[in-house]
């Protein structure tokens, strides 16, 4: 990597991160596209409350997934720009 700067490899991080988040954040979506807001049912339809219950679950086991990697592109994103101003003020002394 003898030829990548700090800001091209906090970039790639990012990206990685952003598109690993926008996956987790459509695979979510599908998921809750099964989740119903009210059930009403009869005994016999217990089967309905079983996939409910399972979509729910789902969700919960995805979710903490989904926030760090939000956080950690978010993070990424301010340190990329921070280097990208850390740079851009050297240049600025130097020039």
């Amino acid at each position: 990597m003898s030829g990548m700067s700090t800001l091209e490899i906090m970039l790639i991080a990012w990206g990685v991160v952003s598109v690993v988040f926008a996956g987790l954040l459509m695979y979510r979506f599908l998921i809750a596209m099964r989740e119903e807001d009210t059930l009403i049912l009869s005994a016999a339809e217990s089967k309905i409350e079983e996939e409910q219950r399972e979509v729910l679950k789902r969700l919960d086991r995805i979710r903490p997934y989904v926030m760090w990697s939000g956080w950690l592109s978010a993070a990424l994103l301010v340190a990329s720009i921070g280097i990208w101003v850390m740079q851009k003020l050297r240049e600025s002394e130097l020039g």
